[in-house]
């Protein structure tokens, strides 16, 4: 019942369409005593649809630096949909995790399409094979989404925050040597995502933006290689059949986990 009310309230506030989904500050790199500002956007390739902060639409919305956590309080409404108060000078990694929507299939084509671009695996076959339509049916999604922010000096370290899928930098990109591109890590539940794709989003000062994408070696570590002065979005997804309940309460087929991450460069 919890997980029917839930869902209902989310598709209440209106499904968000598919695409990215991320957290981008107003600055990158503030000063201590300032606040953390940014916007939630969904859309793509670093343009997008600003969202207000929906309290039905969040699961979690939380801050963590130099092992203090703590909860990020917004009001119904408001926009920009980050504003908040630093935990400290240093790397603070802010992340926000979302109720589930849906989004629906006219034909298996538009389906296949996204799961080639993600690069999921799944073909017309094992759509059949489930005993599933190929036309007319329904994907269930969840965001996981992390920025992260240099607070005065930006020292510290991204980490698992516990979201079930979640990308980790190895790297500090405000600190740490960047000669060699910035490591991530790629996690989904309690292990490691290996031999699975990242997409990468490069965005230069002059709003031009460049996609590639990387893949994760056994250990689930990728290398992503950066430009001063940038700033970067890095998306992966999980493709599952929802669990009877999930689908039960949203009539979905599939279901898809998207972790994203942005950070910037320094020049």
């Amino acid at each position: 019942m919890r997980l029917l009310a839930l869902f209902c309230l989310s598709l209440s506030a209106g499904p968000l369409a598919a695409h990215e989904f991320w957290l981008e500050p107003s600055q990158w790199q503030v000063a201590p005593d300032a606040r953390l500002e940014g916007r939630i956007v969904n859309g793509q390739s670093f343009a997008g649809i600003e969202l207000a902060y929906i309290p039905q639409r969040t699961a979690r919305y939380e801050i963590f630096n130099a092992g203090q956590q703590a909860a990020v309080e917004m009001r119904a409404g408001d926009r920009p949909g980050l504003s908040a108060d630093p935990l400290g000078e240093g790397l603070n990694v802010v992340i926000y995790q979302t109720n589930p929507s849906t989004v629906d299939y006219e034909t298996w084509e538009k389906f296949q399409s996204f799961v080639d671009h993600k690069d999921l695996g799944v073909t017309e076959a094992d759509q059949i094979a489930r005993g599933l339509p190929l036309a007319e049916f329904s994907e269930v999604y969840f965001r996981f989404s992390k920025t992260l922010i240099a607070v005065g000096d930006g020292a510290g370290a991204d980490l698992r925050t516990g979201m079930e899928t979640e990308i980790v930098a190895l790297t500090n990109p405000y600190t740490d040597d960047l000669t060699d591109g910035v490591r991530v890590q790629l996690f989904y539940q309690y292990d490691v995502r290996a031999e699975e794709q990242i997409e990468v989003f490069d965005r230069a000062p002059d709003g031009e933006v460049t996609i590639s994408y990387v893949r994760t070696d056994a250990d689930g570590i990728a290398t992503v290689p950066v430009v001063p002065g940038h700033d970067y979005m890095l998306d992966a997804v999980v493709l599952r059949e929802p669990a009877p309940d999930l689908a039960e309460a949203s009539g979905a087929v599939w279901e898809t986990l998207w972790a994203n991450l942005t950070f910037a460069v320094p020049n």
